[in-house]
Formats: structure tokens, sequence, C-alpha cells
């Protein structure tokens, strides 16, 4: 039995109840299954599985052998394995979403009515900025909102989302562009005369 107890809390991975988890040493692949959908991912360092309490210690010793060598490197892999664990975990349970609002006065956004995953974005300039998504996201949007929803990975949200807030970026002296929701912008004050 493994003592888990020796490894630092921000290394062990406590796992909902409702997730099933299968671990291969052989191949070094650990599969999640969740409500929504299902996922696997690599190893690059050696995770032990505790079942009865559903716990994931991931262990800083490298598949290949190389902890003493690259202990620095192999620090670094643990950390991300820990951190992209959690990042499934959430993508398993949870429908991601992303929504940005247009600040700024005429700034519009519309639904492109020939296809549905394209979209048109009125943000000031002399001509309407297109917009294509993946197939895979789901866009709706009102005049001044837009949510983008995905079932699979919330990076590709979270690239998807930074493409069209590129479209204008927000102007730090009036607060104008395109803002994520949970994001507060600082305004700077101008020069006085």
């Amino acid at each position: 039995m493994l003592n888990f107890k020796k490894f630092k809390k921000k290394y062990i991975v406590k796992v909902p109840k409702q997730i099933a988890v299968l671990h291969c040493d052989k191949k070094n692949i650990i599969t999640f299954t969740g409500p929504f959908q299902k996922k696997s991912f690599k190893l690059r360092v050696k995770t032990f599985l505790i079942s009865p309490l559903n716990l994931i210690v991931v262990s800083p010793i490298s598949i290949s052998g190389e902890s003493v060598i690259n202990f620095k490197n192999v620090k670094k892999i643990q950390g991300t394995t820990v951190a992209k664990i959690k990042q499934i975990l959430i993508e398993i349970i949870y429908p991601l979403h992303h929504k940005l609002n247009l600040v700024g006065v005429g700034y519009r956004i519309f639904s492109y009515e020939k296809s549905k995953n394209k979209i048109y974005l009125k943000l000031g300039y002399s001509h309407l900025i297109y917009f294509k998504t993946p197939n895979s996201m789901n866009i709706f949007c009102n005049p001044t909102k837009l949510f983008i929803f995905e079932a699979n990975s919330f990076d590709a949200i979270t690239q998807t989302a930074a493409q069209i807030k590129m479209c204008k970026n927000v102007d730090v002296y009036k607060g104008k562009g395109i803002l994520s929701n949970e994001k507060k912008i600082i305004l700077k004050k101008g020069k006085k005369i």
C-alpha cells in the first residue's frame, strides 16, 4: 500500500464519486468517465490510484526513470500533470461555456443566417468583421452578448474567445471593446490640462 501522506497536498487530486477512473500501467494512460463524456490522458510521470479514498497521487518519478538527472524538469511535469487532471475533471463534470460582452456605442454582434457557425461583428470600423467558429461549438448571440458552448474542450472555448476578443482590443481609457464576462477593467485616467 502506498503511503500517500508523504506527498504534498498539491500533488494529490480528489476525484468526485460520479467519475470512474481507469489507470493502465503498461500504456501509461489514465481514463476518466463522467456524466458528459469520456477523456484519456497520456502520463509522463508515475501516478497512483487509491480507489477506496478516490484519490490520484502524482509522484515525481519519471516513467523513463530520469528523476535524479532532470529533477527540475520532472517537478514541472508533475505540476502540469496535476493541473491537466484537474482540468479534465472539470470538463467531464460541467458543461463548458464562455460569455463575451460588447461594450461601446454601436458595437453589435449578429449571427449569419446562411450558416449556424458564422457571426459578424460591427465594431466601429468602416467594414463588418466576419468570424467562423469550429463546427463542434454552439454560439448564441444577442446584439451585445455572445455565448459560446462546447462539449469537448475548455481549451477550444478559450482559444475561440481570445480570437474574437482580438477583433477589438479593450480601450483602457474609455472601457470600450470586447470583454469577458468575469473580467473587470480598471480605467486609466487621461492627461489633465
